[in-house]
């Protein structure tokens, strides 16, 4: 039984309007915050170094961060006492939520980022400066450890639980569910610094990875893996580099200093066409997914 078909199970009653309210507001958010960027003189890379200026990175970091942590909260309570279903419903179809496997999953991506770094760093050692700094980076360490892992599982709760749960239920059709919750997941990051530097190419990275973490979360049934997968990504990656033009602008160990260098969209066509596909392959062959057309494609029953 699919994620999806067990919480028809669970309450057949469910009410299709309670996913609007949450999901507008939130959405609605996004769509004003990218607005407001869009058209207003400042950048968004200027308005985070305004900040880092005013409060410095570890404290920048909590007012990037923070808003996404009380969302998880407003989320949780929601699906709690609105919806009246449990958390665990909105995490697996299992008895249980399977921690194995979000260690396996935060493990191997962890890995794959480390050794993209050593890549990098090996074929352009001129690109990064060791900056560490022991107090700053201590104090991020611990906001970071704490803080990322609550910040990716709001958005994996909100886009490949409640909203394609939402969707899939609305549409009995796990494909509009997956494609859907893919793009929004996308177009969620538009207001993100990154976009101002790379451009348009990078929502191949963005809506790339969405379908990734919906295919993943559709096939396993359980979002332990795209749990694991999303926490090491942005912890990893931001504990190891950082640099003038992301979102995360952290006491990083190093900085690329490079903010002359665009990243080619071929990168992210290697990433998502390549390197995804690949743990997608990996785990399949651990935890033995079978009946891909169904679970990718088949109607919610």
């Amino acid at each position: 039984m699919g994620i999806i078909e067990q919480l028809l199970r669970i309450n057949k009653k469910q009410k299709l309007w309670y996913y609007l309210p949450f999901s507008l507001f939130f959405l609605g958010i996004m769509f004003l915050n990218w607005i407001s960027l869009k058209y207003s003189s400042v950048s968004t890379n200027e308005i985070i170094k305004i900040n880092i200026q005013k409060y410095g990175k570890n404290i920048n970091f909590l007012i990037t961060i923070g808003p996404l942590v009380f969302m998880l909260i407003f989320l949780i309570v929601w699906v709690l006492f609105v919806h009246k279903q449990s958390l665990l419903s909105l995490t697996t179809s299992r008895t249980k939520v399977d921690w194995r496997r979000f260690i396996f999953s935060f493990t191997l991506w962890s890995f794959i980022i480390i050794g993209f770094f050593i890549y990098g760093y090996i074929v352009s050692p001129e690109d990064y400066v060791f900056s560490f700094k022991l107090g700053p980076f201590v104090v991020f360490l611990l906001f970071a450890i704490i803080l990322i892992p609550l910040q990716t599982s709001f958005e994996e709760y909100f886009m490949r639980g409640y909203l394609m749960q939402g969707i899939g239920l609305a549409t009995r059709s796990r494909a509009v569910a997956l494609f859907s919750t893919s793009i929004i997941f996308g177009l969620m990051h538009l207001a993100n610094p990154e976009v101002e530097k790379i451009g348009a190419s990078i929502m191949i990275y963005y809506i790339g990875t969405g379908l990734f973490l919906g295919i993943i979360t559709l096939m396993d049934d359980g979002l332990e893996l795209a749990l694991g997968f999303h926490a090491a990504n942005n912890l990893i990656g931001v504990l190891l580099v950082t640099s003038d033009w992301t979102a995360f602008q952290t006491n990083s160990l190093f900085t690329n200093i490079n903010s002359e260098s665009v990243i080619s969209p071929w990168e992210y066509i290697i990433q998502v066409g390549i390197v995804l596909p690949i743990v997608i392959i990996i785990f399949s062959k651990k935890y033995g997914w079978k009946n891909w057309k169904h679970q990718l494609f088949g109607k919610v029953v």
